[in-house]
C-alpha cells in the first residue's frame, strides 16, 4: 500500500448526546472539538445522533407488528373458509 494515499487513521471518541454514551475507537473521522477521556488523553470527539444505546432496536423499545391482529383482520374482511373450503360450497 502507498502510505501517502491512505487517510489518517487515529483514535476518536464517538458520543451519543441523547443517551449520554461515548466510546473510544479508531476512525478516519475528524473533528475540531476534543474531549479528555478516562485515560487522561485528549481525543477528537464526533457527536452522533443515534448509537446502540439510543436506537430502538438495540434498546428493546422497537415496535413489533401484531401478526395475530393482521390475520384476524384478514379473516374478518374475507371470511374463513376452513381447511377445504367446506363452508362456502355447501348446497
Amino acid at each position: 500500500m502507498q502510505q501517502e494515499k491512505q487517510p489518517d487513521y487515529h483514535a476518536v471518541v464517538f458520543r451519543d448526546r441523547a443517551a449520554g454514551f461515548a466510546f473510544l475507537t479508531r476512525s478516519t473521522a475528524t473533528s475540531e472539538r476534543t474531549i479528555e477521556w478516562d485515560d487522561g488523553e485528549t481525543y477528537p470527539v464526533v457527536d452522533v445522533e443515534i448509537s446502540s444505546e439510543s436506537h430502538p432496536f438495540y434498546t428493546g423499545k422497537a415496535r413489533t407488528v401484531d401478526s395475530e391482529g393482521r390475520i384476524a383482520q384478514f379473516e374478518k374482511r374475507y371470511g374463513s373458509s376452513g381447511p377445504a373450503g367446506d363452508e362456502k360450497n355447501t348446497a
